[in-house]
């Protein structure tokens, strides 16, 4: 965990921005038996972590012994530094409540919630447990998914390939992602386990990215996420594009415009924003104007 904030600091440095969070992790991190201790550590990395620094903390699920004890400590001390709190193996909109309840009892009236999709029933509730106002973000649990059908999916469907090809995996995947589009929330993509070879990574982020509608991504290992990075970052050409037709839409006045013989007008300049935002938060270097206006 110290490691891991140490090496978000040399990033924040090197791009000029925070490009990913830290997640603290109460839940398959701590040992059994140490929990409470686990929580202690938790909390004090996060008051000792930089301004700068994003952390966020992963307690037990709300039906674990220690759900509570978890969210009174770390939220309870911690809270006003966490960029969100996240709660494992979500199953309904009631979990959700639980879950607030307990931010709220420990103080924190506005910390955003990210919850984690781990089976058939989370997925097939996915709608709700996202429209819900608290939720801020799903990621997709891929191998606690696969479990939950009690061999009914083989592990190869945990795979790097696997998991893009198989109907159920893939299928949960675009149903969480279209809930989390459809309430304007995040969708997070899973972990990839063979965390040695970086190009198959580098793969599967920018699969998960440009087809089944991911916009974040997990990583296990501090060496995956330049690469993490680099397959959700738009390119140099879609970023100059995307700065054109924004700018050819300013001196406008936001009317109709024609880009390289293609008309483009207020949808379109919408998806060219949002080419600009994700280059902002992937550190690539901007025109101070448009600059001013993300950071506002």
């Amino acid at each position: 965990m110290r490691k891991s904030l140490q090496l978000q600091a040399e990033l924040t440095d090197e791009f000029g921005a925070c490009v990913f969070d830290v997640t603290l992790d109460c839940e398959d991190g701590a040992p059994v038996g140490g929990e409470a201790e686990h929580a202690a550590l938790v909390t004090e990395l996060a008051l000792s972590a930089p301004p700068t620094a994003r952390v966020a903390a992963r307690v037990h699920p709300v039906d674990h012994p220690q759900f509570d004890a978890d969210v009174a400590l770390i939220v309870g001390r911690a809270g006003t530094r966490l960029c969100h709190l996240m709660v494992p193996k979500v199953e309904s909109l009631a979990d959700v409540q639980r879950a607030v309840a307990a931010m709220e009892a420990a103080g924190a009236t506005a910390l955003p919630l990210h919850v984690l999709i781990e089976s058939p029933a989370a997925v097939h509730r996915a709608f709700d447990i996202a429209a819900h106002p608290r939720v801020a973000s799903l990621s997709f649990g891929l191998m606690d998914f696969v479990s939950a059908h009690g061999g009914a999916i083989p592990a190869s469907a945990m795979t790097r390939a696997g998991q893009f090809s198989h109907p159920h995996v893939l299928r949960a995947k675009l149903e969480m992602a279209a809930a989390c589009h459809a309430h304007g929330k995040v969708p997070s993509h899973n972990v990839v386990t063979e965390f040695k070879d970086l190009s198959a990574l580098q793969a599967a982020a920018r699969q998960a990215a440009t087809e089944l509608g991911y916009t974040r991504m997990w990583s296990i290992h501090p060496d995956q996420i330049r690469p993490i990075v680099a397959a959700f970052a738009p390119t140099e050409a879609e970023i100059d594009t995307a700065l054109a037709i924004v700018e050819a839409a300013v001196a406008a006045d936001w009317a109709p415009v024609q880009f390289e013989g293609r008309l483009h007008d207020r949808a379109s300049y919408r998806y060219y924003w949002q080419v600009i935002e994700r280059a902002h938060q992937t550190g690539h270097a901007l025109p101070e104007s448009l600059r001013g206006w993300l950071l506002a």
